[in-house]
């Protein structure tokens, strides 16, 4: 049994890794096969590999209102957010590296599709492979292959001789290409102007909701489906009435179904290409928002000039390279032991200019979140039961109401990660809060039985918290059902992986063992939340007041710690949080 047991471990890894592969396994008569086929044992091999990837920064020239707006969106962040990539370190060590590119599919196709190895440090990794979701991502995909865990095959192809995909047909890059010395674009290395594409061939499945299905429906080893965006947009009534993912995240309001704008569909060399085609906004607001140093995210080509190893070096929260800082330090009032990286004040000058630049895109992209959650979202009350009176205990009761029709609230990644819960606080006449739900820890968690806190007993656990985020849900072995923030049954082996499940899990959706349990609103559902306050916190008459507000958060505090996050990447999520619908009600205690 001990030389069965390592075997059967291997053989298991071997077949998951297999299996995490399987969708780019292409036949020998296939253009990827003879592709690297040709490129094997060539010491160039990177090289060429980068070439057939363009970098976004690529496309820019031509199309720069889409690059502006790609550039701070979430796509832009998945490959190099680093709480995604503290998390993939920590699922890949506690499972000995058996989950192998599953997760890098995702956040870093092209990575994935130019054999990255998985464990490549980001700073080491090519530019396009840093900006995870990037252009070709998208418009570098011919097939309808509306499977989960980013099963799709991304088109490989030097720029000026491979087309683009999308939801239009050729007919004005056609244009282009016949007159290339009017428009100054380069269709060879020998020609003198902008790269660009060969051609633009129509895809009318990049413009369905299906096209999102690769990555926002994810199903993990065990069996449980982790993220289930596709599953809430299938059942909701945007869906019956037709309304794609495209239509309200790539739409004039975030959020909405209110259109689309009117523009060029290319601007080349200040030339407007089609100005009144549909243009569709590439920021694909959400909720999630950045935690990465502002140095390298948004993505900026001013910004480029560093390696990721030196911006983070470079001290923002400190103030490096601004006047106020630099001043102190020219008059010797302030001694830094700068880093070699940055020893040059004109350095630091410039790197902060495109720091203040990215924290504006950040500014922005806050704003965009704020719209897109409030118009989103409803909070009604306080609905309050009977007559408040000095002594007597206070009931009364919020309702919040989720006004999207095409999934949950809230929704996203990783399922148990997005928070979303209601704070209310009562402040009696003389301006004393004396009653709260919905309150946090030291650490920024509210007081649930996960809060290091309430689980240290430092803190009182928060009895009457209204919080819409999802939980998972492990059987024990022995007692009842328990929550679990990373729910991973692991093989009692000295080489511990995840194990599948052990029965088929087509009807459950889930395996035995563990569930996902959603709390989230279902689309145009709402929820009312109740509250008691003890009459000992209405002390005396007078006028009261009940404050209220949706705190929104993309990642719990416990979770960043479980995964070994730093200080900063913390100090940032709570520093982005969003305070949705806050007001204050006025009333009278007799």
């Amino acid at each position: 049994m001990k030389i069965i047991l390592p075997l059967l471990t291997l053989f298991l890894t071997l077949t998951l890794s297999l299996a995490v592969h399987a969708a780019d396994k292409k036949s020998e008569s296939t253009p990827q096969f003879t592709y690297d086929k040709a490129l094997s044992g060539d010491p160039h091999k990177p090289l060429f590999s980068k070439s057939q990837y363009p970098s976004a920064s690529e496309c820019a020239p031509c199309h720069q209102k889409i690059y502006e707006e790609w550039r701070f969106s979430n796509h832009a962040y998945a490959s190099i957010s680093p709480m995604f990539n503290k998390f993939e370190q920590r699922i890949t060590d506690l499972s000995s590296g058996t989950v192998g590119f599953f997760c890098m599919r995702c956040h870093s196709g092209i990575g994935t599709a130019m054999r990255e190895p998985r464990e490549e440090p980001t700073w080491q990794r090519a530019q396009v492979s840093r900006e995870g979701v990037t252009c070709i991502s998208c418009h570098r995909v011919n097939e309808e292959y509306g499977k989960i865990d980013a099963e799709r095959h991304i088109i490989p192809g030097e720029p000026n001789k491979t087309p683009m995909w999308g939801p239009f047909d050729g007919t004005l890059i056609e244009e282009v290409l016949k007159n290339k010395d009017y428009y100054k674009v380069a269709l060879n290395k020998e020609d003198l102007g902008i790269n660009i594409h060969n051609g633009a061939v129509k895809f009318e499945h990049i413009a369905t909701s299906e096209f999102c299905v690769s990555c926002h429906q994810v199903a993990v080893v065990p069996g449980i489906k982790l993220e289930t965006v596709w599953d809430e947009y299938r059942a909701s009534p945007a869906h019956k009435q037709g309304v794609s993912c495209q239509d309200c995240h790539m739409s004039t309001i975030p959020g909405k179904n209110s259109g689309y704008e009117k523009g060029p569909s290319a601007v080349i060399n200040g030339k407007e290409i089609g100005p009144e085609r549909q243009h569709s906004n590439h920021g694909f607001i959400g909720p999630g928002y950045p935690v990465s140093h502002p140095g390298i995210f948004p993505h900026n080509p001013d910004g480029q000039k560093w390696s990721v190893e030196t911006w983070l070096k470079f001290d923002y929260r400190a103030g490096w390279g601004t006047d106020a800082f630099e001043d102190k330090v020219a008059k010797g009032e302030l001694k830094v032991n700068f880093p070699p990286e940055w020893a040059s004040p004109d350095d630091r000058v410039q790197a902060a200019l495109v720091v203040e630049s990215n924290m504006k895109k950040l500014q922005e992209k806050s704003a965009l979140r704020k719209v897109l959650m409030e118009g989103g979202s409803r909070l009604d009350g306080p609905f309050i039961k009977g007559t408040p009176r000095v002594g007597k205990g206070l009931k009364f009761t919020y309702k919040i109401t989720n006004l999207n029709p095409g999934h949950n609230m809230p929704s996203g990644s990783l399922g148990a990660q997005p928070e979303l819960w209601l704070n209310v606080a009562l402040i009696d006449p003389d301006g004393k809060n004396v009653w709260e739900s919905g309150y946090v820890d030291k650490n920024g968690d509210f007081c649930d039985n996960h809060s290091l806190e309430v689980r240290a007993g430092t803190i009182k656990a928060d009895q009457q918290l209204v919080n819409l985020q999802s939980k998972f849900l492990t059987t024990n072995i022995k007692g009842t059902d328990r929550e679990m923030y990373l729910p991973v049954p692991f093989e009692a082996d000295q080489i511990p992986f995840i194990r599948p499940g052990p029965v088929p899990v087509t009807n459950l959706n889930h395996p035995p063992t563990i569930r996902m349990e959603k709390r989230s609103l279902p689309p145009l559902g709402s929820r009312d939340a109740d509250y008691s306050v003890p009459g000992s916190a209405l002390s005396k008459a007078g006028k009261y007041h009940l404050a209220v507000r949706l705190r929104s958060r993309a990642e719990p505090i416990y979770f960043m710690k479980f995964c070994f996050a730093t200080d900063d990447m913390i100090q940032g999520m709570l520093e982005w949080m969003l305070d949705i619908h806050p007001y204050t009600v006025e009333f009278d205690v007799k």
